[in-house]
């Protein structure tokens, strides 16, 4: 058995505390049973996106994606910036370094995956084709002006809803064993929503030659561990290196570029993430700051239409941690990018013809999420 818990954005601050339910102190036992029973966390869906937030990490310039952070499930409890670490998932993996410093065992090393939250039975979270979380804001003329939750003084609208997300598995055969197995070895990645194909494998010695197959998962399996797996001390090696590949939805968006999200615990028990640019589109360099240039926007709000003009249709690329040392614990994950692309109000509007209430988002870049590589000292 296995279960998979919804993104901690509502959850009081309790989805990845630093102690036990009971409020006793995070015993092995208890870290153990959890990472076990736990293997996956859905890090978005449509009640907004459980990567991270901009309070967390500000200087990660895509970390404010359909953020929701009005309030809590439990409005007897107000949202407040300390409950933030223990809600989202990049920050839980950074906190699962820190319990297993202390006890020798991560509660929190999961793999991450979407999912819809919806309660209409109909998995349409496409941009173009999104029905919403409740019937009561399945497509009509007037569902912009609608609040799809109220509580109180609060109250989330229609247009805070994100049209997401996907569970992607890289299982063997197309059976139900099969697909559990890789389910439980974390052999998985989050799509906001678009059907992108995402690979990311960690090892100590690949090339740049590895990118140029036209089938990098043989050379991925052969030479290191997959999305989920774990590396070991390498003694021979200076640092990891990491085979990344991401091919666009068949229907979809071009792609801007491939992300590898570092996080890892430092010798005075201090905790750092670090947001890298692997593989992009066109011959954009980054700047002095080492920020990557925009890749463009070529959407046309009025019309709900995009051209696939920029981006590209697949990236592939291998990169070498600058900034490793042996003796810290750190993971690493990937996050793709597609280019801009309209919001599903922008559907709305052009479908019934509707103005949509002033301010509302109606342009996003979509985006996967890999489930984490760990890295262990001895």
């Amino acid at each position: 058995m296995l279960a998979i818990a919804h993104n901690g954005n509502l959850s009081n601050g309790k989805m990845f505390e630093m102690v036990e339910y009971d409020g006793s102190p995070i015993s092995a036992a208890w870290a153990e049973r959890r990472a076990r029973l736990e293997p996956l966390y859905e890090a978005t869906q449509i009640k907004g996106d459980g990567e991270t937030h901009p309070f967390l990490s500000p200087t990660d310039e895509f970390a404010d994606f359909e953020t929701w952070d009005v309030g809590n499930l439990d409005l007897s409890v107000p949202k407040t910036p300390e409950m933030l670490p223990h809600e989202y998932a990049r920050s839980a993996l950074k906190l699962g370094l820190s319990i297993e410093k202390s006890v020798g065992i991560n509660p929190y090393k999961f793999g991450l995956i979407g999912s819809t939250d919806a309660h209409t039975g109909l998995p349409a979270i496409a941009e173009d084709n999104f029905f919403g979380k409740l019937p009561s804001v399945e497509p009509s003329a007037q569902r912009t002006e609608r609040d799809m939750l109220a509580f109180g003084d609060l109250s989330y609208k229609a247009t805070d809803t994100a049209a997401s997300g996907y569970a992607a598995v890289w299982a063997l055969e197309n059976t139900r064993e099969s697909i559990f197995d890789a389910m439980q070895r974390r052999e998985t990645y989050a799509t906001t929503g678009p059907r992108m194909m995402v690979r990311l494998f960690g090892g100590w010695e690949f090339t740049d030659d590895d990118a140029a197959s036209r089938r990098p998962a043989n050379v991925g399996y052969r030479k290191g561990v997959p999305m989920g797996g774990n590396l070991f001390p390498n003694a021979e090696a200076e640092a990891p290196t990491f085979l990344v590949g991401a091919l666009k939805d068949p229907i979809g968006a071009n792609l801007d570029r491939y992300q590898i999200i570092k996080g890892w615990l430092n010798a005075d028990g201090a905790l750092h993430e670090q947001v890298y640019d692997v593989a992009w589109s066109g011959d954009r360099v980054p700047g002095d700051d080492g920020k990557l240039p925009p890749v463009g926007n070529t959407v046309d709000v009025q019309s709900a239409n995009f051209l696939n003009t920029i981006g590209a249709t697949e990236l592939v690329g291998v990169w070498k941690d600058p900034d490793f040392d042996p003796k810290e614990p750190a993971f690493y994950y990937g996050r793709v990018l597609e280019i801009p692309t309209p919001r599903w109000p922008a559907y709305d509007a052009k479908y019934f013809d509707v103005e949509v209430p002033e301010g509302t988002q109606m342009v996003l870049q979509e985006r996967a999420y890999t489930s984490p590589i760990w890295y262990t000292p001895n």
